[in-house]
């Protein structure tokens, strides 16, 4: 019976150090080596200091910024400690009255756009934090960002192409728009042509 005990114990102990600690340690030395940059978060930067991650998405209002889609979480949008859904399925009346408002929102900010609504601007993600929208989503507010902010709809059209990321591997999913980015870059040209100065969010 102690021989089983011991032999028990040494092979807890075996797995205790080899996935509680040779594992854990070789994963995060292999990431800090060959992806630092994810492995840290994904963080943005800008004069220096940290203003985001690239993996989640921020709240922009005004109406010389790019908005991202919306986000479920609440009561604060794209909080990340209480990432989630709506879980609102598509024939959900509260759903419809969502969209609804979000497309009024969006008619009001621009009364001229033309064309259909891309749906990722009026519907949230599975996960609430989502930081991409859709190069559509991204074209579709260029008119009122341009007008907004007196910057060419040929400038952002270009800025948005900068701010472009294609399908993985050029293969899986659709080319996104990282919205903090581009805002970044939006923001950027802005204090360069001194149009709002330090525009806030």
């Amino acid at each position: 019976m102690l021989r089983s005990l011991r032999a028990g114990l040494v092979i807890f102990l075996l797995l205790v150090v080899s996935t509680g600690l040779v594992y854990p340690l070789v994963v995060t030395g292999l990431a800090q080596l060959f992806f630092p940059h994810q492995a840290n978060g994904s963080l943005i930067r800008q004069d220096g200091r940290v203003v985001g991650s690239g993996l989640i998405g921020q709240y922009f209002d005004k109406p010389w910024y790019f908005w991202a889609r919306p986000s479920a979480t609440s009561p604060v949008p794209y909080d990340a400690e209480n990432s989630g859904a709506s879980n609102l399925g598509p024939n959900n009346p509260e759903l419809i009255k969502h969209v609804r408002e979000r497309i009024q929102v969006l008619q009001k900010a621009d009364p001229q756009a033309k064309g259909p609504i891309p749906v990722d601007l009026v519907t949230s993600s599975g996960s609430g934090l989502d930081p991409d929208i859709s190069v559509a989503a991204a074209l579709y507010q260029v008119p009122r960002v341009a007008h907004a902010g007196g910057i060419s709809e040929t400038t952002m059209r270009q800025l948005v192409r900068d701010n472009t990321t294609g399908p993985f591997l050029g293969l899986i999913g659709e080319p996104t728009v990282n919205v903090l980015k581009l805002n970044l870059a939006l923001h950027d040209r802005y204090v360069a042509d001194k149009t709002h100065g330090a525009a806030g969010k």
